[in-house]
Formats: C-alpha cells, sequence, structure tokens
C-alpha cells in the first residue's frame, strides 16, 4: 500500500492530532536511518505516544519502586521495550517508538497475518516466479522451483531458518507480494502498530520500511494468541525437504536436510547458552536494521515479552545477550516496577471473542489448522529432527491459551499453563 494512501487511512482510525500528524510524514522521515552514514543517530524529539505518554519521549523509562534493581548498564541497542505479555504493563522501555528497520522480526507479522490461510497439509509446486524478486544476499532455506512443499515446510523455512525464498512462495499463494503486503499494512492497523509501514513482506531492507519495538512487540503477543506461531516459533530444528534426485536407473529419491532454529536464546550458540524459559519468537539482521530481536520467556509463571533493535556493540550474538539482560532484569523487577505503558489491544478487541474450542483456544489458526498441533518448546518437527533441545523449554501444551478470554479482565491476554519443564539432553 503506497504511504500516503496507508497514512489517510490511519488518520481515520486515529484521534490524536499528535498521531495524525506522525503518521502522515514525508517520506523522508519514515526511512531507517543508514549506520553506514549516521553511526550515532538519535532518535525523533517526539514521537508516538500510543501506549501512554511516556513511551513517547526519547530515552529510557522506568518507575522504579522500593527494592526493584536497577536497569542492566551494558545494554547498548538503539531502541527496547520489556513487557508483561499477559497483562500487557511496558515494566521499561529505551526509544520504544523510534521508527527503524526491522529485519526478519517483520515476519512476526507476515506469519501473524498468513498463518490461518491454509491447512498445513496444503501442498504447492513452485513456479519460477514465485522465487522472482529475493533480495541479494538473503536468507534462505533451499526452497526449490519445481518441487512440491507442504505449508507446514514452508512456515518452518519462514521461522527457524528466516528463509525469504519461503516467505515469497507463500505471499505467491496468497495472491503475490503486493497483496501480501496491503494485507501485512492493514493487519498492522488493526493491531494499532502505527510505527510500521511494511514494503518487503520478508523484512529485506527497503526504502521506507520502518517498525519499532513497540510494534514488533505488539506482533510477537498476537501471533502468540495462534497455536500453529507458537509452534513454529518454539521449534530448535527440523528437517526440511531437498532436491529431488534421479539415479542412473531412473529412480528418483527426494532426502530431507535439517534445518535448526538461528534464535540463539532457543538454539544456544558457542559462546552462549540457551536461556531458561524461553519459547520462541524471531529474529533478524539486515544492513540498514542491524541485529533485532524478539523474544518470550516464562519465570515462576511470569511471562515477559522483550525487543531488542540494534545494538551499538558490535560483538557475536549482542543482540541475543542485551535479549537475556533485560530478561534477567524483567523477571527481578516483576512487582517492583509501575508501568510506563501499556501494550493496547488490537482495534477489535471490543468485539465478541469467539468461543473456545475443547482445548481452551479460539480460532486463532483459522479453518486450515491441524487437529492436534502441539507447540514445543526444545524439540523437533519431525522424529528424525535431530533429539530435543532446550532447557527449561515449554512442553507440548503448555502454551494453550484462553483465547476466548483474552481483554476481558484488566487488559490481561492469558498464557497458562507455562511451568512444565522438560531437561536439555
Amino acid at each position: 500500500m503506497p504511504a500516503p494512501k496507508k497514512a489517510l487511512r490511519r488518520s481515520l482510525t486515529v484521534t490524536s492530532a499528535a498521531l495524525t500528524a506522525l503518521a502522515v510524514l514525508s517520506p523522508a522521515a519514515l526511512a531507517a536511518p543508514d549506520p553506514s552514514t549516521s553511526p550515532t543517530p538519535t532518535p525523533p524529539a517526539s514521537m508516538s505516544t500510543k501506549g501512554g505518554a511516556r513511551l513517547g519521549k526519547p530515552g529510557t523509562q522506568v518507575d522504579l519502586a522500593g527494592g526493584a534493581p536497577v536497569l542492566p548498564k551494558d545494554v547498548t541497542a538503539r531502541s527496547w521495550i520489556v513487557a508483561d505479555a499477559e497483562s500487557g504493563d511496558v515494566l521499561a522501555a529505551h526509544n520504544a517508538h523510534w521508527r527503524l528497520a526491522p529485519a526478519s522480526t517483520l515476519k512476526m507479522l507476515f506469519a501473524d497475518t498468513l498463518l490461518p490461510k491454509w491447512p498445513k497439509t496444503t501442498q504447492h509446486k513452485v513456479a519460477v516466479s514465485d522465487l522472482a524478486g529475493i533480495g541479494a544476499g538473503s536468507s534462505l532455506v533451499g526452497v526449490k522451483e519445481e518441487e512440491t512443499y507442504t505449508v507446514h515446510d514452508l512456515w518452518l523455512g519462514v521461522f527457524l531458518r528466516s528463509g525469504n525464498d519461503a516467505v515469497h512462495v507463500l505471499s505467491a499463494m496468497n495472491g503475490g507480494v503486493d497483496k501480501t503486503v496491503a494485507d501485512m499494512n492493514e493487519h498492522a492497523e488493526e493491531l494499532q502498530a502505527l510505527d510500521t509501514n511494511v514494503v518487503s513482506p520478508d523484512g529485506y531492507d527497503a526504502p521506507h520500511q520502518v517498525s519499532s519495538a513497540y510494534d514488533l512487540t505488539l506482533f510477537a503477543r498476537s501471533g502468540l494468541q495462534k497455536k500453529d506461531f507458537r509452534e513454529y516459533a518454539s521449534t530448535v530444528r527440523a528437517k526440511f525437504p531437498g532436491q529431488t534426485e534421479k539415479d542412473k536407473k531412473g529412480k528418483t529419491t527426494r532426502k530431507p536436510f535439517e534445518i535448526q532454529n538461528t534464535n540463539r536464546l532457543l538454539s544456544g550458540d558457542s559462546d552462549m547458552d540457551v536461556y531458561p524459559g524461553i519459547a520462541g519468537v524471531k529474529n533478524g539482521n539486515t544492513t540498514n536494521a542491524g541485529a533485532t530481536f524478539t523474544g518470550v520467556a516464562e519465570r515462576n509463571g511470569k511471562v515477559l515479552l522483550v525487543t531488542v533493535m540494534n545494538p551499538a556493540k558490535d560483538e557475536h550474538n549482542e543482540v541475543y545477550k542485551e535479549t537475556a539482560r533485560l530478561f534477567d532484569w524483567g523477571f527481578a523487577a516483576a512487582g517492583k516496577t509501575r508501568p510506563v505503558g501499556e501494550l493496547v489491544r488490537p482495534m477489535s478487541a471490543a468485539q465478541a471473542s469467539p468461543a473456545p474450542d475443547a482445548s481452551g483456544e479460539a480460532g486463532g489458526t483459522g479453518s486450515g489448522a491441524a487437529a492436534g498441533t502441539k507447540p514445543v518448546a526444545g524439540a523437533t518437527a519431525s522424529e528424525d529432527g535431530g533429539g530435543v533441545g532446550v532447557a527449561a523449554g515449554i512442553a507440548a501444551g503448555v502454551l494453550a491459551l484462553l483465547a476466548g478470554g483474552a481483554y476481558l479482565v484488566n487488559r490481561r491476554w492469558p498464557l497458562p499453563d507455562l511451568v512444565r519443564r522438560r531437561t536439555r539432553p
């Protein structure tokens, strides 16, 4: 959707004059900062106040009560936010509404928009045109033209390997990239994520493509209401279909290969352990965006969402390390801080919620959801996927949401039954 038309649509839904002025900024004002030309950019003096006036102020916003720990001093990100995933309370934030390049964290909005479209078992034969327009240097899962994949395969490619090839195939199935971008922008407006302007559905750098730590957190919170979203976001490793090969006798075979989640808080790395209680959600990295990440984790019944955008410190896995520090602070500070804002509800939240099904889940994945889908943090997506993975992962069914009761009491969006544990082999 072109930026002027989108800005006009938003102006009809926002009553605040300040927000309206923000929505109709010139395209130049929407451009993400380029680290190569602006190594030390500063946030705007005035940003969106969606979710609270303090969230529109530049700098760090926190309100510590008695006994609350101080924020970690070694967080260098341009923008970050720590929020309670259930109540929506923002515990602390730093330039929360700064409009920056989002990288592949934008795939959370892509998934939240398109996941309900097809059953997992839907098959699609990839046409050459499906893979057109993928940006140079994109992360790929290895989708091949003229091969057939299930929707389940493609979503694994999106979540685990951040595959732009899988994104483009799913976009083609949805009517094309332009339609998918329009759908994503429309859904962002429904979620009141007014800092976001989608240009490319995969998060690849594009002029005027922006989001914010606040909006990315809204996308994660909305996506976690969907059973399939939770499953894919929490999967550590899985099998992905390889390319069909023919031997000398004409016999064809198609061997799968293993893919692993690039979220290092979920899968671990040489310089960092798996974060206790982590259950997703999405990471990203591009030239303009730097490293970006949104994660959800649980400890002692408390569920937090943390988003970190573009750490200034250039060290391996720095975005995950800063996220872990903010998670540690958030869990220690829970109940000892006064909220500085809130995660707003979708515009349609005031409408009647659908009745929950037998599992306590009210829709979420549409008619296409496969029966019996279970989120398993730290596990494989197939029996031969290489073994289970995450210490303190969230076991099958533990993220079953009571979507039918969402928003009904004190803005709460319940995420119950989060304390069953798995040990990492």
